[in-house]
């Protein structure tokens, strides 16, 4: 059984941060050209707010895929996805803010139970 449980969280693990990564890769590409322009919904500055969500949805991301620093690397995409749910996506209808709420359930699921076997901080 503690088997099957290693391979599911593995699946959960890569599945979610890969996912992220298509999201994360395209930001990163646009901070490597210089191109900061990015929606400011803390009121931190729009260049403050596009740089954390590089860090989450890239850097966190291959932390989290690799099994490096899991928990603590899903915090920020843990703050970026509430971030996206409930201030940018906030009067919009459900259906917009779905995609948010499951990498939201997914990362904090991800956090509580750690990177498990299969992941370099092997717990």
């Amino acid at each position: 059984m503690k088997s099957y449980y290693n391979i599911g969280l593995f699946i959960l693990r890569v599945g979610f941060s890969a996912l992220m990564l298509t999201h994360g890769i395209p930001k990163f590409l646009q901070l490597v050209q210089g191109d900061f322009s990015f929606g400011d919904p803390l009121g931190i500055g729009a260049t403050i707010s596009f740089f954390l969500t590089v860090f989450a949805e890239f850097v966190c991301s291959i932390l989290v895929l690799i099994g490096y620093k899991t928990r603590l690397a899903c915090i920020p995409l843990i703050v970026t996805m509430l971030v996206a749910v409930f201030v940018v996506h906030l009067n919009d209808p459900i259906g917009s803010k779905e995609l948010g709420l499951v990498y939201l359930l997914a990362f904090t699921a991800i956090a509580l139970m750690g990177p498990g076997k299969f992941g370099f901080d092997r717990r």
